[in-house]
């Protein structure tokens, strides 16, 4: 509990202190407190719950036009992040392994660590914008995808990287958030595609979006345990939280990974030993239903 106590307990007094990047006080959503941040979380999260309730005897909304617009939208914002973060990291003489932050020698006039900061700030401001996701959904009725790890992922980013931005906005936070650009680039340009009903049927690289969302995981947490070893400068509880939330994410995402796909596949290869048995959709000594070569039970 120390271990875990000491880093926080060292970003709570760098914050009563403000031992803060001077640079980016008066940027949007950033400020001189996270309350604009809290004020964000609460809405969504009040939206996700009752969201639902107000579209439940409401058709649910057709936006395809819009769905295709936002998501390639996202597409091009990500990959001009993916590119300028390499840049202004390689401007900055950012090492691969390594790439230093102090906030207190850091030169505030340096224009190659502000042109670090500025991308690193439409990294946190995306996370923002990509809360439409889960809006879209509940407008479109698709509340079975707005589970536990969609909400959370995405609010939690954002107050995450609020923290980021106030007191390392630099080094190696532009190494994890370069590679989630490069996945969301991927994501979205899915989400896009999937929304014209002529290109749905063609795409066949869903499950593998969620294996490189993994990849970049235990890359970004191999990298972060790395920066330990080799006493990367940067803030300490600025390691320890990426370290403990890239292993939440893990679990997370496993756990998905394996209900959505292998579960899944089990389930199809038990009905095609029953499908012999099905009339008119019925499985015969089964208490289910077969669909398109798939048995959903009824509940007890």
């Amino acid at each position: 509990m120390d271990l875990l106590m000491s880093p926080v307990q060292k970003m709570l007094k760098d914050y009563e202190t403000a031992k803060r990047d001077p640079r980016t006080k008066d940027w949007l959503l950033i400020g001189n407190s996270p309350y604009n941040v809290w004020l964000i979380t609460v809405l969504y999260v009040a939206f996700v719950y009752l969201g639902p309730v107000f579209m439940k005897n409401r058709k649910p909304l057709q936006v395809q036009g819009l769905l295709v617009a936002y998501n390639m939208g996202l597409v091009v914002l990500s990959a001009y992040m993916v590119i300028e973060i390499f840049l202004s990291s390689y401007a900055a003489n950012y090492g691969l392994l390594c790439a230093e932050y102090d906030v207190e020698t850091v030169d505030v006039n340096d224009p190659k660590e502000l042109r670090v900061a500025k991308v690193l700030w439409w990294y946190f401001f995306s996370k923002a914008i990509e809360l439409m996701d889960t809006v879209l959904m509940v407008l479109r009725k698709k509340n079975d995808q707005v589970t536990f790890l969609h909400w959370f992922h995405h609010i939690s980013m954002l107050n995450i990287w609020w923290w980021v931005m106030v007191f390392a906005p630099g080094g190696l936070s532009s190494h994890g958030s370069s590679l989630n650009c490069l996945v969301h680039v991927v994501m979205y340009l899915y989400y896009g595609l999937s929304a014209i009903p002529s290109v749905r049927k063609h795409l066949w690289w869903k499950k593998y979006i969620t294996k490189f969302q993994l990849i970049q995981f235990c890359i970004t947490l191999s990298h972060t345990l790395n920066s330990f070893r080799n006493q990367c400068h940067y803030p300490v509880w600025g390691k320890y939280l990426l370290t403990g939330y890239m292993v939440l994410m893990l679990i997370l995402f496993m756990n998905f990974y394996v209900h959505a796909y292998f579960f899944k596949k089990r389930i199809h290869i038990k009905t095609d030993h029953l499908s012999n048995g099905a009339t008119n959709g019925h499985a015969k000594g089964g208490d289910g239903h077969i669909k398109n070569g798939y048995i959903s039970l009824k509940a007890d």
